[in-house]
């Protein structure tokens, strides 16, 4: 039987379309995997009312939840493939990008002064200059690591005049409990636990030098699944707009998924978590480059590094079409 050449035609570009719809099916994975961390009240909010699971339901697309205890975790779960979307600090992720983590930092989930130097009242330690020589529990690559460096470098001091002792958070405060530290890095809320539990003392803060909460996405899935990027960031959007429309709602989320009394939950809430940006841009970008700049200057990064430049290649607002505050 004859074809006509337009019908030909016709056939091949029908084909043609059904091959590059199962290309863009094959794109589109099957589970989403996302951190939620007792330092980003906002995916606290996401896993409990299951916003992600109904939202991906009817694509078939399952939500699989990874708990984070620092920005390290966070990294190394991306960098590792093991999650999709991490919740880190500004200046942690500048640094694993610098170190080759392929991350894009997308939005903004708090603004927080989450991060402090701690010591018990015993130790009489009133001042940064103070730590030398003396024994300092800290969560590498996290922003209160960052936050050390540069209060030791403001002092005159270096990683190399203190003894750090290398834990993870939680182990960091009891560590300052016990005895076994002389001062800690703190993150709340264990630091506001420690404040309001035992008087730890917060002997240096700098509320402008805790860099921003940021929602990081591995590159290659950003690259192969953008609509569902737009579409996470705009669930995490309800999620925090609910969370200041709540306030005693999100405090019992947190309560419930910390198990912290009521006194810690309100200092951390109340005080010192800013729930009021979404969209990452210009004081981001300001607030990054400077920890990057004096992490720099410290000797942490090496002077050969583009500072600007992996700034630049870390921050990607187009993923939040309408941001809101």
């Amino acid at each position: 039987m004859a074809v006509s050449r337009r019908a030909f035609l016709g056939s091949v570009a029908a084909s043609s379309a059904l091959l590059v719809a199962g290309r863009a099916d094959a794109q589109v994975p099957r589970e989403i995997r996302i951190d939620y961390a007792t330092y980003n009240p906002v995916s606290l909010v996401l896993k409990e009312q299951k916003l992600l699971e109904r939202a991906f339901e009817k694509d078939g697309i399952a939500v699989r939840w990874v708990q984070t205890l620092g920005s390290n975790k966070a990294l190394e779960f991306l960098n590792a493939g093991s999650i999709d979307f991490g919740s880190t600090a500004g200046s942690a992720a500048l640094l694993a990008r610098i170190n080759g983590n392929p991350i894009k930092a997308v939005y903004v989930y708090s603004r927080p002064e989450w991060t402090a130097l701690v010591t018990r009242k015993e130790t009489g330690i009133a001042s940064v200059a103070e730590l030398r020589g003396k024994r300092v529990a800290v969560t590498r690559g996290t922003d209160p690591h960052i936050f050390l460096v540069r209060a030791l470098a403001e002092a005159g001091l270096t990683e190399k005049d203190v003894k750090l002792v290398l834990l993870q958070h939680p182990d960091g405060r009891l560590a300052l409990e016990r005895g076994d530290v002389d001062a800690w890095a703190g993150l709340d809320p264990m630091m506001a636990a420690a404040e309001v539990e035992t008087g730890a003392v917060l002997f240096f803060r700098r509320p402008e030098a805790n860099t921003w909460g940021i929602l990081n996405v591995r590159e290659d899935f950003a690259a192969k699944s953008p609509a569902l990027v737009r579409r996470v960031l705009g669930i995490y959007e309800e999620a925090r707009r609910w969370s200041l429309d709540h306030p005693a709602e999100l405090k019992r989320i947190f309560a419930a998924a910390t198990r912290l009394p009521p006194a810690v939950v309100d200092r951390q809430i109340d005080q010192r978590t800013e729930l009021t940006h979404s969209a990452i841009g210009a004081p981001q970008r300001a607030s990054i480059l400077a920890a990057g700049l004096a992490l720099q200057k410290a000797g942490v990064v090496e002077q050969n590094v583009d500072v600007q430049a992996a700034v630049d290649a870390l921050i990607e607002p187009a993923y939040l079409a309408k941001p809101t505050h």
